[in-house]
């Protein structure tokens, strides 16, 4: 595709104009978003792990009713967690005090707390769909699945946080890797190496991260992580990666579906504001601190497995943010967050933007 930038792997491996990735960030990015960074050039993601089966089958459609560029269809493929009973009691009366505070029944139900993992009924959708690329975070799907996919003709990418983890991934079959350092919002993508809160205190930065990643394998290196502007994208050059994946950036556009007191904070974000947390769903993921992540953790043994923490305090965030707060829910962002702007750009402006000022400035 494009010669422009000093390296084609992933613009080429792709069928893309730039080698810049819309992070596909589960709740936040929909149809709209993804349209608009493939019509400008990018690789426009459309994550699946909030999404019902219908809801997959309506924002496909949609994507491929409005355009027909390459689209990454993100897929996490973690493995289900057991309700731990004694540990779901145990949260639940942690937050206790927070329930009667906002006048919620501590004993009264609540919503359980999930995210999809890749399993045949998606494979099957894939199968359907043929997307160009398909995405995984936490690793590969088992092997059989995985064979399905790679027989759709999709390239198959996903995020590692360590030099081991990227090795296993090309060995397992990717043709391209995300290297995701620890700056990056949202959840962490490791999946090896034993306990995620353990290994999360130990994760390397972006800079450290990508260029031993791209020493390691031979497949292209996406770098992701602090990456927000074009001088980010010109260092990730540098440091050896073929392509960008951004996420922060994206959360500040008009398509991002974000609540109200979400996006307030980001735009009054400043560095230093954003710590990893796994109150929010059982897994180490970096978001703006608010008042859960100051009194529950931020880091916390006691909350029950991935994804099942979110769901106990699910009724205490539609209070808080009822009332115009985000004191209890997650406020993902990475720690570029302050570099999101004062000008509002939407997703296909931004990614121009991005585009171009990295282009000069790499001096192509």
């Amino acid at each position: 595709m494009s010669k422009h930038w000093p390296d084609s792997r992933i613009t080429d491996l792709f069928g893309i104009a730039h080698p810049i990735l819309q992070g596909p960030m589960a709740g936040p990015c929909y149809a709209d978003m993804a349209i608009a960074v493939a019509e400008a050039g990018g690789l426009g993601a459309l994550p699946t792990a909030t999404f019902n089966a219908d809801q997959v089958r309506e924002q496909w459609q949609i994507i491929r009713q409005q355009t027909s560029r390459p689209i990454n269809l993100n897929f996490f493929c973690h493995t289900p967690a057991k309700v731990d009973e004694a540990r779901e009691r145990a949260w639940r009366k942690r937050l206790e005090p927070y329930y009667r505070a906002f006048g919620i029944d501590p004993d009264g139900p609540i919503p359980t707390s999930n995210r999809t993992p890749f399993d045949d009924g998606l494979c099957r959708m894939v199968e359907a769909f043929r997307p160009a690329v398909v995405s995984f975070h936490f690793g590969l799907p088992e092997k059989a699945l995985m064979d399905r996919v790679r027989a759709t003709g999709a390239k198959v990418i996903s995020s590692a946080t360590s030099v081991d983890e990227a090795i296993w991934l090309e060995a397992h079959g990717a043709d391209a890797i995300i290297a995701q350092g620890a700056e990056a919002g949202g959840h962490r993508g490791m999946f090896l190496n034993g306990d995620p809160l353990d290994v999360a205190l130990t994760q390397s930065g972006t800079m450290a991260l990508v260029p031993q990643v791209v020493d390691a394998v031979k497949v292209p290196v996406i770098a992701a992580g602090g990456i927000a502007d074009a001088r980010g994208i010109a260092a990730a050059f540098a440091l050896g990666a073929a392509g960008v994946q951004i996420g922060t950036a994206y959360l500040f556009t008009p398509e991002a579906r974000i609540s109200g007191p979400h996006r307030a904070t980001l735009k009054t974000a400043k560095d230093g504001q954003t710590a990893l947390t796994n109150i929010f769903t059982g897994r180490p993921a970096r978001g703006l601190m608010n008042r859960a992540m100051r009194e529950l953790g931020p880091l916390s043994r006691e909350v029950p497995a991935f994804p099942l923490a979110g769901g106990a305090l699910s009724p205490l965030k539609s209070k808080a943010e009822a009332a115009g707060s985000g004191d209890f829910g997650s406020l993902w962002a990475g720690q570029a967050v302050a570099m999101g702007g004062s000008r509002i750009l939407t997703s296909a402006e931004l990614t121009r933007k991005l585009a171009a000022e990295a282009l000069a400035k790499i001096g192509r």
